[in-house]
């Protein structure tokens, strides 16, 4: 039970053909993450693994948009202490969803940094929840490159934002909307995206009851389908809400 929703989840990843996994999730109390690092001989790992370990703090804990944004910020200035091998500085994204309560009322708070991706399905429909930061979203932005050709571009796996890298400074997309019993919150890397289109996801998705029939199944076709990169998803349902308590004071705004 997280904010008055009763969840259910489930986390599947594979290294797929490389080395090591640099992608990191965690999925528990309330808290839905996946982080992928790079920056090679192992930094991508150690990023990864110290976003989850900072942002694993707001689990449980009802944060606020400027909490999530305080945190985001720690976990950034965390990862920019760590020392570099070369010319690339370890970085990670990072995208998720925490549940937490807002006048009340249990809503999703989705947060970004990267080109990981959140999705939510609602009666059978996927959606995507984040935008990607990387130079080919912001082409198709432009128009200057076209939406179908976007995956094949060579530019494809060059992000924008990330915690770590060189910047100094980190601006996290955040957004915050009420949960509905149903819903369907997916939390992946891109090696799942890469390789599967959304209407191959959202099939998935619709076939496999439980999170953690989905969940394997999405890892078993990117595999499947040739992915090479590692590849993780998060599958979480809010199986139902409970009425939220009356304030002390009379408010009808839970404490």
């Amino acid at each position: 039970m997280a904010a008055g929703v009763r969840l259910r989840s489930a986390v599947a990843t594979d290294q797929a053909a490389r080395d090591t996994n640099e992608d990191t999730a965690w999925a528990s109390d309330g808290l839905f993450v996946v982080a992928d690092g790079m920056g090679g001989h192992e930094a991508g790992e150690v990023a990864s693994r110290l976003v989850v370990e900072v942002v694993s703090g707001l689990a449980g804990t009802d944060p606020s948009l400027d909490d999530v944004t305080r945190v985001l910020r720690e976990a950034h200035r965390r990862v920019r202490d760590l020392p570099s091998h070369g010319e690339r500085r370890p970085g990670t994204t990072l995208t998720g969803v925490v549940v937490t309560r807002h006048a009340g009322v249990a809503c999703w708070l989705v947060l970004n940094v990267g080109d990981s991706r959140t999705y939510r399905m609602v009666g059978g429909v996927l959606e995507q929840l984040t935008r990607d930061h990387s130079e080919v979203a912001e082409l198709v932005e432009q128009g200057l490159v076209a939406v179908e050709d976007a995956a094949r571009h060579p530019r494809r796996h060059v992000v924008t934002r990330v915690l770590g890298g060189g910047a100094a400074r980190v601006d996290p997309d955040l957004s915050m909307f009420p949960v509905s019993a149903g819903d369907r919150m997916v939390v992946c890397s891109d090696g799942l995206t890469d390789v599967l289109p959304d209407a191959r996801v959202q099939a998935v998705l619709r076939a496999e009851r439980h999170p953690r029939a989905a969940a394997d199944r999405l890892v078993r076709e990117a595999l499947a389908a040739g992915g090479q990169d590692n590849v993780t998803v998060v599958v979480v349902d809010a199986v139902a809400l409970t009425p939220s308590r009356p304030a002390a004071d009379g408010s009808g705004v839970a404490r």
